[in-house]
């Protein structure tokens, strides 16, 4: 029996990253040997077992086969006579295809160090294309990896077009669609990731809605790069620079949905697109199975983002209205959010990448202005619930219109 440290771990000690988390392979053992010292099985699918005391990864070594269609179309086989190497080539990208033996030294059967320093994400072997799931892991590595210089090799994304093409893509399940999206919006250059799909052809078939805004002209006065889909992607590419939360990501992506619905005889204009965008985020995030709290965040912003843009041109009443409708009073933190993912809008265009965005600081001190509005003698006074709640209104539309003043940038 033999261990070997194996996949990302190896791969960015190679790179010169921290190592976040270990998986280790085990050659010329059955399970019933790793149950006999301790081991954990862990799910029915794959021989995985936890170390009894780190809880690291633990797998036998083992080839696979395709059956059937999808990311579940395979078998898997084991047994202690599958080397090290057989294992890594059933593996997806040459830099996740290295091992390193007990004695230290880097096993590299795919050339992955070689791709590791010319920076080229490449597939193993031809059998990338059966499992759907490695496009969007190669979308995402190229993302996480752009800022050290990674490119998708030009034989790699010849081969994702040729599953898109072949309707491979067309068994991705949404699970696996949200897991590899969401850890792609949580890490670096998450834009990438959508390049990447849009450039295979995957990204008409697991995100049609967004697919569908490339190509939609918008007026060049307020958005100078004209196409809604570089936009949508500009803004994510913003969104990221403000914020670490996925969520925040998420709603600058799918923001302006709507505008690939709107009429033909109307355009550049996008009228109404706001309602539209609502629904549409609605129907993918259903699709998808996005997280309530993402699909939630990603409305409010849909609906709400061109209040905000006007912020200096709305009364106090309805801003004060949409302080209710983002739930500000009594989640705050979301408030927050909401607020990026409308700045990153704004400067999710070009040559307004690094304009100030005063709307979201006059929203913030309005919000602040009402909710310190003082109520205390409500409580005692005689009037109804619903008159209490009246009074409360008209108090922080005056807190609302008190700060305005101080806040309207000079024109």
């Amino acid at each position: 029996m033999e261990v070997y440290l194996v996949g990302g771990a190896v791969r960015d000690q190679q790179l010169g990253l921290p190592v976040k988390e270990r998986d280790w392979c085990v050659v010329g053992a059955t399970p019933d040997d790793l149950k006999s010292l301790g081991y954990r099985p862990v799910g029915n699918d794959f021989p995985v077992f936890l170390h009894p005391e780190s809880n690291e990864e633990f797998a036998l070594a083992r080839t696979e086969r395709k059956t059937g269609t999808g990311y579940h179309g395979f078998t898997f086989h084991t047994s202690p006579d599958i080397t090290i190497e057989e294992d890594l080539a059933r593996r997806d990208l040459t830099i996740n295809a290295m091992a390193v033996g007990p004695d230290g030294k880097l096993i590299d059967p795919c050339n992955g160090l070689a791709d590791i320093e010319s920076r080229t994400l490449r597939h193993v072997s031809d059998a990338f294309a059966e499992d759907p799931v490695r496009i969007l892991r190669a979308a995402r590595f190229a993302a996480r990896f752009r800022s050290l210089g990674f490119r998708v090799a030009r034989e790699t994304m010849q081969l994702m077009k040729r599953m898109v093409v072949d309707g491979e893509a067309d068994e991705l399940v949404p699970e696996r669609v949200w897991k590899e999206t969401e850890a792609a919006l949580a890490g670096s250059d998450p834009q990438i990731f959508m390049e990447v799909l849009r450039e295979c052809g995957a990204l008409k078939v697991v995100f049609a809605e967004i697919d569908a805004l490339f190509g939609i002209p918008q007026p060049e006065k307020w958005h100078p790069e004209i196409d809604c889909g570089i936009h949508s992607l500009m803004a994510l590419e913003q969104a990221a620079a403000l914020s670490k939360d996925a969520d925040v990501r998420f709603a600058a992506l799918v923001h302006d949905l709507g505008k690939a619905t709107t009429a033909k005889t109307i355009l550049p204009k996008h009228t109404g697109h706001e309602h539209r965008s609502v629904k549409l985020v609605k129907s993918l995030s259903k699709r998808l199975r996005v997280p309530a709290a993402f699909r939630e965040l990603a409305c409010l912003v849909a609906e709400f983002h061109t209040h905000l843009h006007r912020a200096f041109e709305l009364r106090p009443s309805t801003v004060l209205k949409v302080l209710n409708r983002v739930d500000a009073f009594r989640r705050p933190p979301r408030f927050d959010k909401f607020l990026l993912a409308c700045e990153a809008d704004a400067r999710g265009r070009t040559g307004f990448e690094d304009r100030p965005y005063p709307q979201a600081e006059y929203f913030r001190a309005a919000w602040k202005a009402a909710s310190a509005v003082d109520i205390s003698d409500l409580t005692s006074s005689q009037l109804s619930g619903k008159e209490i709640g009246k009074e409360i209104a008209l108090r922080r539309r005056r807190a609302i219109a008190a700060v305005r003043k101080d806040q309207e940038p000079p024109k």
